[in-house]
């Protein structure tokens, strides 16, 4: 016999009664744009400690270098345009960060691994970074982009691969 609705905790966090259980998380989102704006505004409701990396300083409150990260982070690289994005990877890579994803269109070459060959990053290191980042829901403006992308970093942190599948 199965939990009654009135015994079921995921019916009590769904219907505000208890918290969730998050645990420590942090979001750091690289290079200001549309998605990091939504992505960091999304991440504060889902209980992410956020940050924005921007080495040129756009963005507002914005760090221009990546801070030390530890084991709780899942960064995104939300402009894989930048001349920046190799040594910034790099940073990154140094570090025990959870995840790392750089948003970019599957059928197109991925900018950051020769950028990272450039500067000596190992093929292992590299191998750490995931594109395309989030879930396939056929995303199209920076709002849905994000919801996409953190849907993707909670079903990876979960263990769950995402979808309808349950």
């Amino acid at each position: 016999m199965g939990l009654s609705r009135e015994d079921d905790p995921a019916c009590d966090v769904a219907h505000g009664r208890v918290g969730g259980s998050a645990g420590e998380r942090t979001l750091v989102a690289v290079f200001a744009s549309p998605v990091a704006e939504y992505l960091l505004r999304y991440g504060l409701d889902l209980g992410f400690a956020c940050l924005l990396v921007d080495p040129a300083g756009e963005g507002g409150d914005a760090l221009v270098r990546v801070p030390e990260l530890d084991g709780t982070a899942d960064v995104v690289v939300t402009d894989h345009h930048r001349p920046e994005l190799g040594e910034v990877l790099r940073d990154v890579l140094a570090q025990p960060v959870r995840w790392v994803g750089v948003m970019g269109n599957p059928r197109h070459p991925a900018p950051h691994v020769p950028a990272l060959r450039a500067l000596g990053v190992s093929e292992d290191a590299i191998a750490r970074v995931h594109r395309p980042v989030g879930l396939n829901i056929g995303s199209r403006t920076p709002a849905e982009i994000a919801v996409a992308t953190l849907a993707g970093l909670l079903a990876d942190r979960n263990g769950r691969p995402g979808g309808f599948g349950f």
